[in-house]
């Protein structure tokens, strides 16, 4: 089974159009994308159309998800985690789940 990638993609600040090819490719390709505000990132999804499942992490709810999300990266699938705009990591979730996913072996 190929190793599953949690990608910690960074979002554009202002300009939908600095959203890098990469960025756009990885976003394709994971089965879903985890996202602080769900309506902002549709936004930025539906003008590349791109149709990942997205999935609101937040706060409010990163303990309920984070045991799913790290089985499902445990099972070989791999996910994005994006922010509101800029590079998600100290004022996200991704703080807490992302230490729980390196605890246990995956990328």
């Amino acid at each position: 089974m190929p190793v599953a990638t949690l990608h910690i993609v960074a979002t554009p600040i202002g300009n939908l159009g600095d959203l890098s090819p990469r960025a756009q490719q990885v976003l394709r390709e994971v089965a879903a994308i985890c996202a602080e505000d769900t309506r902002r990132s549709g936004q930025l999804l539906a003008h590349f159309g791109i149709g990942t499942p997205l999935l609101a992490l937040h706060e409010h709810n990163e303990q309920q998800l984070a045991e799913r999300l790290v089985a499902r990266l445990l099972g070989g699938e791999s996910l994005a985690l994006v922010s509101d705009a800029g590079t998600p990591w100290s004022a996200t979730p991704v703080t807490g789940w992302c230490g729980r996913r390196a605890r246990r072996g995956s990328r």
